[in-house]
């Protein structure tokens, strides 16, 4: 991007960067260094805080790195199995949300702007209270005493309470609940370049909604899409919350499995190493999203000369 004078780029000023470099490296690369430095941390050593951990290490008078928290955890295969259903439930999950989120999207974006506001700032609203609050709401709504089976009892549906805390069904509805928001709001503001005055050109030439949507409306709003997919996959994989109140203590889960071994059993070694294998595991399929999301923009077919489209 060359600057209006026609003297070069325009380039960001030193002075207005480097907060963002000292809050990378202070809050992300330097935590992550840690944690990685103590999932190779001796287990005999002992267990406890990382603080109490490097005293010792200091005490012993070497590192004593190891790689046997990592070979544990392979082979007990508890926590491969707890972290490839945390992926599971993630990419679920943001499959679900995606579709939801949509078309839900494209109504607000389309919506009269007194109607957008209002619903912009309903959506809005989700954020201004807790997310564990709200999925403890979700508890006492399936709980066995809730409303929902109170309804059926009261109707005669039911003679005994219905299961819904501890089901599978239960934790995907949790989590899209509380990711489907970020999803909508991601596809939202791509939406909002869209001009649909190429939607109505379309139309007039005879596109169909389905043609539409797939070579104006998806193009545009990629992005957008490919953001919230990454806004709702990442943190959905390490997800306590959800899995804990609505799934039990039993749903296999990688966050519910990282912080019983930091805080139930104190081993921090071993809770380290199974947070950085949650990493790797994100690696992937975390990388493939934002290289799609820097991908240039499809641009739609342009209508055939000798007809309409069909």
């Amino acid at each position: 991007m060359k600057s209006l004078s026609g003297h070069g780029p325009l380039r960001a000023p030193a002075w207005a960067i480097l907060p963002s470099y000292i809050w990378l490296v202070g809050f992300v690369l330097l935590p992550l260094l840690i944690v990685s430095l103590l999932s190779f941390v001796n287990g005999s050593l002992g267990v406890g805080p990382s603080f109490e951990l490097w005293e010792r290490v200091a005490a012993n008078g070497q590192f004593a790195l190891t790689g046997e928290n990592y070979r544990v955890l392979f082979i007990s295969g508890t926590y491969v199995d707890a972290a490839l259903n945390s992926v599971v439930v993630a990419t679920v999950t943001t499959l679900l949300c995606l579709i939801i989120g949509y078309p839900m999207a494209y109504a607000i974006a389309r919506a009269p702007l007194a109607r957008r506001q209002l619903l912009l700032i309903l959506f809005a609203a989700l954020f201004c209270t807790s997310a564990l609050i709200r999925t403890y709401a979700w508890t006492a709504i399936f709980d066995s005493v809730g409303p929902i089976n109170e309804a059926l009892r009261a109707l005669g549906l039911i003679q005994e309470p219905l299961v819904f805390l501890g089901a599978v069904p239960a934790v995907y509805l949790g989590m899209v609940y509380a990711y489907l928001p970020v999803m909508v709001l991601a596809i939202y503001l791509s939406l909002l370049r869209l001009d649909y005055s190429l939607v109505e050109a379309a139309r007039d030439l005879g596109a169909r909604t389905g043609r539409i949507f797939l070579l104006i409306i998806v193009p545009i709003s990629l992005p957008g899409a490919i953001a919230g997919c990454l806004l709702v996959f990442i943190p959905a994989s390490g997800e306590f919350a959800v899995p804990w109140l609505l799934g039990g203590k039993g749903f296999p889960a990688a966050g519910t499995a990282i912080w019983t071994e930091f805080f139930g059993v104190q081993d921090w070694p071993r809770a380290a190493a199974m947070v950085a294998l949650l990493l790797l595991t994100l690696v992937v399929p975390t990388v493939f999203l934002f290289k799609a999301a820097l991908m240039p923009v499809i641009q739609p077919t342009p209508p055939q000369q000798n007809g309409p489209i069909r």
